[in-house]
């Protein structure tokens, strides 16, 4: 095997890491220096992503977008895995109503976004864009909703089914997601803050850190054979691998029911494969509760500090590769469009960045706000279940694309009335 700079595909990724790597530890150093960029409170990889997409079309450097679209399509089903992985305190068990509302709020304002950009893009399809991709509507809570990762998969899906760009397009629409986000963010806080509303909840050092902010009881020991970091790489891992064989599975069985079934499906399937993921994590940390419990497993195998630390750090290469792998030259032809859902999306809500800013004012998550989003994510992705089929319904036609922006108008309908019904009761 040639080992020199002239195998590429030995080298190559190598090189991508590092310029994602260096990118991250420039901005982080600027943002700690400097203070106006730490007062705009922008996320160190949102920063590097634009730092690279800026040396790119500067030539000097070299994105391999392949490997950036591989990384971001692997970083946002391992980040879940890892969030989906943590042990769920007693506590956090009582939150069911709290945790039941974050979840219909998050999915309300998924819906509020596609029926947004559903009507936008259906509008400039009869009117000054024939030839555009009337689904592709549905990119706007992908990409303001969701993040990189699925705009990236939904972009990629409908790029391969006719809307050319769509890749770019839905990764440029998550990167304006994340603009607004910290700008209104920012502004937010501010006013906030001088109004007496808000209060900055950060430590002055780590000296009032307990055992029990980085450990729960009875987990394995620091002194082991095995580094207990190794033990959640592991996991989540092997979680992954057990998500690709699910994956492959449920395919190769709709497969051979349906070849029809499959070739609507099963690419939805891949695409969607967190949601898999965040599944097969859940099983697997109840059966790891349910052999303690029964005194099969003495020990707890999951560390909830070191797990939020690898789900930050996939989440973290997501957001970098995925700004950074942009196309602009896709984007001909489409400014128009791009811009009407980047600004209606800005008015009607962005929450993808919701925990980074959080941080600002709380810095260890001591509030419910953090849990509270945390546990509503997980009942989004129940609630949210009948967007995947709506985002494959939309590319079917034209008209499946009006379809699917009334069906989105219902569900939303619905959804208020059950915020209604969780917030006042029966009576109100």
């Amino acid at each position: 095997m040639d080992y020199s700079a002239a195998n590429t595909a030995l080298w190559n990724i190598v090189i991508q890491l590092g310029l994602i790597a260096g990118a991250i530890l420039l901005c982080s150093m600027l943002r700690n220096k400097v203070k106006a960029i730490r007062s705009a409170m922008m996320p160190v990889a949102v920063m590097a992503g634009f730092l690279l997409l800026i040396l790119k079309y500067t030539g000097l450097i070299r994105i391999d977008g392949e490997i950036m679209e591989i990384l971001v399509y692997h970083g946002i089903a391992l980040g879940f895995i890892a969030m989906s992985l943590r042990v769920i305190n007693k506590d956090a068990n009582r939150r069911d109503k709290a945790a039941l509302k974050s979840g219909v709020i998050i999915v309300s304002t998924y819906m509020v976004q596609g029926v947004l950009g559903l009507l936008i893009s259906i509008t400039l399809g009869y009117t000054l864009m024939p030839k555009l991709f009337k689904a592709s509507g549905l990119l706007l809570p992908m990409g303001y909703g969701q993040g990189p990762g699925q705009a990236n998969n939904v972009g990629t899906s409908y790029q391969n089914l006719g809307f050319a760009g769509g890749r770019s397009f839905g990764l440029a629409i998550a990167a304006a997601g994340y603009l607004c986000a910290c700008v209104a963010g920012v502004i937010l806080l501010n006013i906030l803050a001088r109004r007496g509303s808000v209060k900055p909840n950060r430590r002055s050092s780590d000296d009032d850190l307990s055992v029990g902010f980085f450990q729960d009881k009875n987990e394995l020991p620091v002194a082991d054979s095995v580094d207990r970091l190794s033990v959640q790489l592991a996991m989540v891992l092997v979680t992954y691998l057990a998500t690709y064989l699910v994956t492959r599975g449920l395919t190769a069985g709709i497969a051979a029911l349906s070849e029809g079934l499959a070739r609507t499906v099963n690419t939805l399937l891949w695409g969607f494969n967190f949601i898999i993921g965040s599944a097969v994590a859940v099983l697997l940390r109840m059966a790891l509760e349910a052999g303690r419990k029964k005194g099969l497993i003495q020990r707890q195998y999951q560390n909830n500090y070191l797990l939020n630390r690898i789900s930050g750090f996939f989440f973290d290469i997501m957001i970098v590769a995925g700004i950074a792998s942009i196309n602009i030259e896709d984007l001909s032809g489409l400014w128009l469009y791009f811009i009407l859902m980047a600004v209606g999306g800005g008015v009607v809500g962005t929450i993808s960045s919701g925990i980074l800013l959080l941080r600002e004012i709380d810095s260890d998550f001591r509030t419910p706000a953090a849990n509270n989003l945390v546990s509503g994510s997980s009942v989004g992705i129940i609630l949210g279940a009948p967007v995947l089929v709506l985002v494959s319904l939309a590319a079917k036609s034209d008209t499946m694309a009006i379809v699917v922006c009334l069906i989105a108008a219902v569900y939303l309908g619905a959804l208020l009335l059950l915020l209604r019904r969780i917030s006042f009761g029966k009576k109100k």
